[in-house]
């Protein structure tokens, strides 16, 4: 009896303390830190694997087209995201790689080959890759590291924007205390009324990796305002990704 005793209660303090290891903190309190150290700590907690598997649930609304969709994505770091796009068939494929964006749909029988201007399209801002792998890991668009930065704190969050903002935009990052990850940023243009706003509202700790749950983009111009949501389902670290990518033939090319 005694024996059971001391194992089930051995049980109890492993599992707690194993369960208290895998919590994110969410009680933090964002400190008096300087903008530098803050900048520090967001690229300290930057994504550090090698590959990326998950499957996410993405509702896409550009006021014109209301679509929800089940997406694989496949990520190799600093060498391609592989996407693809399913309702009850495949309705897409891409392969964005650092130099070039491919695409096409099995559905409207059409595709894309070329720069980033597709992309840029559907953003309003210009973005290249390293930017979108960086949004997607819940990471700065920007370095925060290149260009001096200054900081406050705002409902326990740090606000990161550069001491001297671009002449086309103004950039905020807004980063949270328990794991220095984003909850939000902003690329904002008021002149041409262009504004890229980025949330991620939480974020899961998976294999010792913090990692968004879900991420909510909304990109306005002139013309409309496009929301793209999106909700890991499953997520996978450092396995093999088959990113494999073929544009079938007979299919019409679209310019952007």
């Amino acid at each position: 009896m005694k024996f059971l005793k001391y194992m089930l209660l051995f049980t109890m303090i492993f599992t707690s303390c194993k369960a208290k290891k895998n919590m994110i903190d969410v009680t933090a309190i964002a400190k008096d830190m300087s903008a530098r150290k803050v900048a520090r700590k967001h690229i300290a907690a930057n994504f550090d694997r090698k590959t990326l598997d998950a499957k996410l649930k993405v509702n896409f609304d550009n006021e014109k087209t209301n679509q929800n969709l089940s997406v694989s994505m496949k990520i190799k770091k600093d060498e391609v995201i592989w996407l693809k796009g399913t309702k009850f068939i495949t309705i897409f494929k891409a392969e964005i790689t650092p130099t070039s964006v491919r695409y096409y749909s099995s559905f409207f029988k059409n595709y894309f080959e070329g720069d980033f201007s597709m992309l840029e399209q559907l953003l309003g801002v210009k973005i290249n890759f390293e930017q979108l792998q960086n949004l997607f890991l819940g990471q700065s668009l920007l370095n925060v590291k290149e260009e001096d930065q200054d900081v406050e704190i705002v409902n326990n969050a740090y606000i990161l924007s550069p001491e001297k903002q671009t002449e086309l935009f103004d950039i905020f990052f807004t980063i949270n205390p328990a794991h220095f990850k984003l909850d939000q940023q902003a690329i904002i243009n008021s002149e041409k009324n262009l504004r890229l706003e980025i949330k991620y509202p939480s974020y899961n700790l998976i294999d010792n990796e913090v990692f968004p749950s879900q991420i909510k983009i909304k990109a306005k111009n002139s013309k409309r305002v496009t929301a793209i949501d999106l909700i890991y389902k499953t997520v996978v670290f450092d396995g093999e990704v088959d990113t494999s990518f073929n544009i079938p033939g007979g299919y019409k090319q679209l310019e952007f």
